[in-house]
């Protein structure tokens, strides 16, 4: 058996694919598969894939179904005691599998978080986010379990990609990905995290994170339509789970701000129809009994924000209430 499976989804990923895959091929540990997933690419992502003759390499090929019916295709032939994710235009450090499998095996952790860095092309940059600063020294060395987390749990980093996972653990707790929308590790990292019992970190840069035009997070387009999907499969999970009031305070807040700010900055072409999906979930969330926590668990900016979308008529309306 593997000791680890990693997992690269691929769509349109021309311009960096041969240097994300090289860095898996390349590493000091070499007790891996990596499952490749070419999810209806359209460019030349699939000739670059097929240039690598390597049996640690699993192909799949299927039509377009997007980043979460990607992975949960490769977790299921993935053969690895451990997962890791790598996205298509980023890239390992030569010892990230090495220096990741160390940690988790040490403590037989279920996930294990490590640092991350930027990279625009030219300089390498830091951001709180990836630097882990929520962890201080004292969560070094050991393991601990999410109730112990400081501060809110959303100020956590989501991304799939910063962690490495006991393969069992995810087995056990069915952990699947949402499919048919962007933002699909957000659902899946909370719902992983809360169902652990012994987490671990190591403050090493395993990950270089890169930063350009095209990246998801880095152009607010109509793929942010489905940050209301997405919170609400996040709420339903804390609902059905129980962990809805432990939470609710930072959830709620968590819930508004991401729509919230994609309206905020996304193309006037997109603003009609964003402000539609959001208005459409909270005429659903006002026939809920979470209805008066929304108004009572909010800050006064985001109560307000909750409140002028439900009262106005159309996009029109609410850009002049919410002045």
């Amino acid at each position: 058996m593997n000791k680890i499976s990693v997992i690269l989804p691929v769509f349109n990923g021309e311009k960096y694919i041969r240097k994300a895959i090289e860095s898996v091929l390349n590493q000091t540990f070499t007790n891996f598969e990596l499952i490749i997933v070419n999810d209806g690419s359209t460019d030349d992502s699939l000739n670059i894939i097929n240039e690598f003759r390597d049996n640690r390499i699993k192909f799949i090929n299927q039509v377009n179904q997007g980043p979460g019916a990607s992975r949960n295709k490769a977790l299921k032939i993935a053969s690895g005691e451990y997962i890791m994710f790598l996205d298509s235009d980023d890239f390992f450090t030569s010892d990230a599998l090495e220096v990741a499998y160390g940690e988790i095996t040490k403590f037989s952790a279920d996930l294990t978080f490590f640092q991350m860095i930027n990279f625009d092309g030219e300089r390498y940059y830091e951001n709180d986010w990836f630097e882990m600063k929520t962890f201080d020294d004292s969560f070094e060395n050991r393991v601990f379990t999410p109730q112990e987390t400081p501060g809110s749990i959303f100020d956590l980093s989501v991304g799939v990609c910063q962690k490495i996972y006991n393969h069992e653990f995810l087995k056990n707790i069915d952990a699947q990905f949402p499919e048919g929308i962007f933002f699909e590790d957000m659902p899946f990292f909370y719902y992983v995290f809360l169902k652990a019992s012994k987490i671990s970190i190591v403050k090493k840069k395993l990950y270089v994170r890169r930063k350009h035009p095209d990246s998801i997070t880095n152009r607010v387009d109509e793929k942010f339509f489905d940050t209301v999907r997405a919170g609400q499969i996040l709420m339903g999970m804390f609902i059905q789970n129980g962990w809805y009031e432990r939470y609710k305070y930072d959830l709620l807040a968590y819930k508004i701000n991401g729509p919230r700010f994609a309206l905020r900055d996304m193309p006037f072409k997109h603003k009609k129809h964003m402000f539609d999906l959001i208005k459409k979930d909270y005429a659903e969330i006002k026939s809920t009994k979470y209805y008066d926590d929304f108004l009572v668990e909010l800050g006064p900016v985001k109560r307000k924000f909750f409140l002028d979308v439900i009262n106005a008529r159309d996009y029109e309306e609410f850009k002049k209430t919410s002045q």
